[in-house]
């Protein structure tokens, strides 16, 4: 797929079939990573759709999303937000819960890490049903953030459309997807959006 600024970053992923189990096709990013290029033009589509948005953090998962976030973060000049998995901080945290396949699992932020109002994009290599992702949505929000939108790499759904119930954020609108490995610039997914990831 070509991109805003003429890359094509989908040749630059590596998919990896029945990793980690039988029937999952993992989609590789660390090829993505190692190519300067693919990486600076995955950067820039994730990053240039907000570069006049007042946003005030730039969040990612752990632990692709931090790769990307960091540098999307650095891009708009923004301070980053690690969102961790459960007991990796050693600060006091809040937490959220989501389920996965087979039980629940906890994704946390410090406590102090965003303010009542602060303004927010979240940021992750790929988006699969949505439960990670919208796990970090809510505890974005649950912290007082106001998620402007959640931007990926990756996204397979297929015509799926969803926008951030943002008041006081300005951000662009959510664009649909088309077809599997979609580079995704803007995507604003609802706050409960699915159950599990396989990425």
């Amino acid at each position: 797929m070509d991109l805003r600024n003429g890359f094509d970053i989908k040749r630059h992923i590596r998919t990896i079939p029945d990793y980690p189990k039988p029937g999952i096709m993992f989609r590789d990013i660390t090829t993505l990573l190692a190519d300067l290029h693919a990486f600076r033009a995955a950067v820039d589509e994730l990053a240039w759709p907000f570069l006049k948005s007042n946003i005030s953090y730039v969040a990612g998962i752990e632990a692709r999303g931090f790769i990307l976030g960091g540098a999307v973060a650095h891009t708009l000049g923004r301070g980053f937000i690690p969102i961790r998995k459960k007991g990796k901080l050693p600060s006091r945290v809040i937490g959220q819960d989501y389920a996965l396949e087979y039980g629940v699992d906890t994704i946390e932020i410090h406590a102090d890490a965003i303010k009542k109002g602060d303004c927010i994009l979240l940021i992750d290599d790929l988006v699969a049903t949505g439960g990670t992702a919208g796990a970090a949505i809510d505890l974005l929000r649950k912290s007082g953030g106001e998620v402007v939108a959640a931007a990926f790499v990756i996204d397979p759904r297929t015509g799926r459309r969803g926008q951030t119930q943002s008041k006081g954020c300005k951000g662009p609108h959510a664009r649909g997807v088309r077809g599997s490995l979609n580079a995704l610039p803007s995507s604003a997914i609802p706050a409960k959006a699915g159950t599990h990831s396989s990425a």
